[in-house]
């Protein structure tokens, strides 16, 4: 299985979309300051403060999540515990997006977030526990003559 080339792919897709969403989150953060936005009486200005920093902490966490990919392609192991949660979440992530955008953006949309989905989902698979108890001999298993 091509589990190196996968893991690879997924990061660069990761690192790919960080500044994307960055970029979306600024658009957003520049509307609600010319426009003066406001829910519920909050303040306009915290809500453009708070957009920057959602899109900030959410490109972080691509970057992130793309280094954890990153790295398990280059070593060819798999991610370790924390490494896994991180991924695990950006797929829950993009899989909660995916369902909102076909609605909001559309189908186009909807297939981007499926395929990112995919590609964390396949890597997290690839490098599943099989992989690590195939890698070497069995316990309890002969020795080699």
């Amino acid at each position: 299985m091509a589990r190196r080339p996968i893991a690879l792919v997924t990061a660069a897709v990761l690192f790919l979309e960080a500044p994307g969403i960055v970029a979306i989150n600024a658009v957003m953060a520049r509307f609600v300051k010319i426009q003066t936005m406001s829910l519920d009486g909050m303040d306009p200005d915290a809500m453009y403060t708070g957009t920057w920093a959602l899109g900030i902490a959410s490109g972080i966490a691509l970057a992130l999540c793309g280094l954890v990919a990153l790295v398990a392609g280059i070593r060819d192991r798999r991610p370790g515990r924390v490494g896994r949660g991180l991924l695990i979440g950006c797929a829950v992530v993009h899989g909660i997006l995916g369902a909102v955008t076909v609605g909001l953006v559309g189908w186009g949309a909807f297939a981007f977030m499926m395929l990112v989905l995919g590609l964390i989902v396949l890597t997290l698979v690839a490098y599943g526990k099989g992989y690590e108890n195939s890698a070497g001999p069995h316990e309890g298993a002969p020795a080699p003559a």
